[in-house]
């Protein structure tokens, strides 16, 4: 067990593996038809709903990191123990957050389109009389997209001016560095303030709409 726990892409694929063993078990205990579940594009549906959620814990989980850990932390530190953060973990931190945001929004499309809600959720609801539902799971697509904007054409830029990473800004003078930060800060807590309703929505169809035929 510690060779696989020792290494985390042998740990991934041990739970990918307990995934699908978990799979056959409820196939085979429940008497599923296989070629009927998995035949169409409500099995694929299912698929791309397990990446987006496994993306979006990725994402959200590093832009709490981000907010409620590092950007906390990083004052307290001596200054000569700094650069171990922003040279080696914050780079690497930001490459997963950013691609983690981009897998999101694509599995989520994606996941819309397969399910035919896809044009009712980005319309609000009101392709064609309003829908409650569709305006609920609506609202969330449009603040998850609005925070992979900010991540990608803000947050991303930004931080890489502060941290030079790449040795893209290597002459940036230090108040341009400052200001870039502080851009990276105040788009990534509105992200954080966004993620706290955009998750009441992307969860809401759980909810009892009463007379809306849910």
């Amino acid at each position: 067990m510690a060779a696989i726990l020792t290494n985390l892409y042998r740990t991934i694929g041990a739970g990918v593996v307990l995934a699908l063993a978990l799979l056959a078990a409820v196939i085979v205990l429940g008497g599923v038809d296989v070629g009927a579940a998995f035949g169409g594009r409500y099995a694929w549906a299912y698929i791309f709903i397990w990446l987006h959620v496994l993306s979006g814990i990725m994402w959200i989980g590093h832009l709490y990191y981000f907010n409620f850990v590092q950007m906390i932390q990083m004052p307290k530190i001596p200054a000569e123990q700094k650069p171990a953060v922003s040279k080696f973990i914050a780079p690497e931190a930001l490459w997963w957050f950013r691609w983690a945001a981009m897998s999101t929004i694509v599995t989520g499309l994606i996941v819309s389109w397969l399910r035919g809600y896809l044009h009712d959720a980005v319309s609000l609801g009101m392709a064609g009389g309003f829908d409650l539902p569709s305006f609920f799971i609506g609202v969330g697509m449009w603040l998850g997209t609005i925070m992979w904007f900010n991540v990608w054409f803000v947050i991303w830029p930004n931080q890489k001016k502060a941290l030079n990473i790449g040795n893209a800004y290597p002459d940036l003078a230090q108040p341009l560095k400052d200001k870039a930060a502080r851009i990276a800060m105040l788009f990534s807590r509105t992200n954080v303030m966004l993620s706290i309703p955009m998750l009441l929505a992307m969860t809401g169809g759980g909810m009892n709409y009463g007379n809306s035929g849910l």
